[in-house]
């Protein structure tokens, strides 16, 4: 019976680089008054001095702030691209960073038409006078959102947008991931980096102290920095009287990324953690993950799903507006990230300050899922194994083929050497040929001396035997024989009566596993005509 450990215990056994960073933001960018009808009525009537309110007012400003957009383009010589319906703007982006050769500036400006909040007005009737009059209200319009794709010399590649109709919010999307780049690269400390983390680092403690450095106060200060050198939509004497952009948090991403030290056996270990974890959306193990108590009245739902794309699983966990994400990144880590979309779940402020309280969420869920997930076994231990005796080897400079699995003479090998072990005197070169000629069908005379010579080498190299000191005899490893004796038995007991049973001459035609099998290729089928048809219409 094998006692069940955590990914975590099993993790530390395995894992050369744990990083744990800032991911994603994307950050709201707003004035605050300007968010209500009587925030915009006062900056109309009172600040900018008009003796109404009205929509109509607004468009001067949205006129002038394009005509910047546009005198910014022509004086910068940058290209200004128009973003076509259903466009990956990280792909356009993406091509434009690769020729970029300069420390920091502006790549391109892209407009997209994107629906949005807005304020508009509507003529309403005062009931005493019967006059009419105008009534500013909140409501949502189709207009240009102008995209700033920058690279700063500090934090890396990033994207502000701006509305081009009031009040003129704006977005700010970043990685904490390429924020830290840039200072391992000016200090001079060597590192390896993956699409979207690190890989290797010279000074993992110093790369760990970098990614803790991200705070509210750099965020705010890299804002700051390029809304003086972008076009504004408000004046100096706007911002004089107290019109100042402010930031709060939109969605972020916490990421723990554990580089693993065997990356062939990571996907499948990570394969063993979705196969014995399906359950780990359910609330009484969701509680435990974010430490909060979950009721009948808690909203959202509670699941867990496995999403596949291309040949790449991920396991998804949802609670309320907070998701996260596992999945082997790249061959290479192990990468868990808890997404947050609304703070207010975790009854934390949107506003930027409260990135540090955030930020201790973010990352103890991470820590938690590990903890709460369970694996059987430490499958990486045995995936090296099985590869270190159907692979071939090199000892000490000599050479061994491998010892595949299932083929006739590697498995008439083993059976003799599950005789042998009882040998207390072990065995000689022709005790083995007399077992192992029966074995494979043919007379001891027909395997000549090398042929036996080099069965013992591979043997005597893989570690299944020793060679007796002072003699010309050899004596069976324990790891020889619980070798000898899975691959006999797995092979005797479990492929050979497996394949029988699926074959096509199987005796009985309905046998248990002829069934499953049948009932799983009929479902495949279904999945693939449904998904035929999705295309085609």
């Amino acid at each position: 019976m094998s006692v069940p450990r955590t990914v975590a215990d099993v993790l530390r056994e395995h894992v050369t680089l744990e990083v744990e960073s800032i991911d994603r933001m994307y950050l709201n960018v707003y004035m605050a008054d300007l968010q209500r009808e009587q925030g915009v009525v006062w900056f109309l009537r009172h600040h900018r001095g008009h003796p109404f309110a009205s929509s109509a007012l607004m468009d001067p400003i949205s006129k002038a702030f394009v005509a910047a957009i546009g005198a910014f383009v022509e004086q910068s010589h940058v290209p200004l691209l128009s973003f076509a319906k259903g466009q990956r703007k990280d792909d356009v982006a993406a091509k434009y960073r690769a020729a970029f050769t300069g420390k920091e500036g502006v790549l391109f400006v892209g407009r997209a038409q994107e629906k949005t909040a807005a304020f508009r007005t509507e003529k309403r009737t005062n009931p005493t006078t019967g006059k009419k009059y105008p009534w500013i209200v909140r409501s949502t319009a189709m207009v240009n959102h102008y995209y700033f794709y920058c690279v700063d010399e500090d934090f890396g590649p990033f994207f502000l947008k701006f509305c081009s109709y009031f009040p003129y919010n704006a977005k700010l999307c970043l990685n904490g991931h390429e924020y830290v780049k840039r200072p391992l690269a000016k200090a001079g400390i060597a590192f390896e980096a993956l699409d979207n983390g690190i890989l290797s680092c010279a000074d993992p403690r110093r790369l760990q102290q970098l990614c803790d450095g991200l705070s509210a106060a750099k965020l705010d200060a890299l804002l700051r920095k390029w809304l003086a050198r972008l076009p504004h939509p408000f004046t100096p004497e706007d911002r004089a009287a107290g019109y100042r952009y402010e930031i709060s948090i939109l969605q972020t991403e916490f990421s723990l990324t554990q580089v693993l030290d065997r990356p062939l056996t990571g996907r499948i270990f990570f394969e063993e953690v979705i196969r014995e974890n399906l359950d780990i959306g359910r609330p009484d193990h969701v509680q435990l993950v974010f430490e909060r108590p979950i009721t009948r009245r808690t909203p959202g739902r509670f699941r867990t799903r496995v999403l596949t794309e291309g040949v790449t699983p991920s396991l998804h966990i949802d609670y309320k507006g907070c998701r996260i994400k596992q999945y082997h990144k790249e061959g290479r880590a192990l990468r868990t990230e808890t997404t947050f979309h609304n703070t207010l779940d975790f009854k934390i402020g949107k506003r930027l300050h409260n990135l540090p309280a955030l930020r201790e969420v973010g990352f103890r869920a991470n820590r938690r899922l590990l903890d709460v997930q369970q694996v059987s076994h430490d499958c990486a231990i045995g995936e090296a194994v099985f590869r270190e005796v159907t692979q071939p080897i090199a000892v000490q400079g000599q050479r061994a083929s491998a010892l595949r699995y299932a083929d006739p003479c590697v498995l008439a090998l083993f059976s003799a050497l599950l005789v042998f072990r009882l040998l207390p005197r072990g065995f000689a070169n022709h005790e083995l040929r007399e077992h192992l000629a029966p074995l494979l069908g043919e007379e001891p005379s027909a395997l000549t001396q090398g042929r036996m010579t080099y069965q013992l080498r591979r043997l005597r190299l893989h570690g299944l035997i020793v060679r007796r000191p002072g003699s010309h005899r050899y004596e069976v490893t324990r790891r020889g024989l619980r070798i000898a004796l899975f691959f006999t038995r797995s092979y005797a007991r479990v492929m050979r009566p497996g394949l029988t049973e699926l074959s096509e001459m199987a005796v009985p035609p309905d046998s248990q596993l002829r069934r499953a099998a049948d009932q799983f290729e009929a479902a495949m089928d279904r999945y693939v005509a449904r998904a035929k048809l999705t295309q085609e219409t």
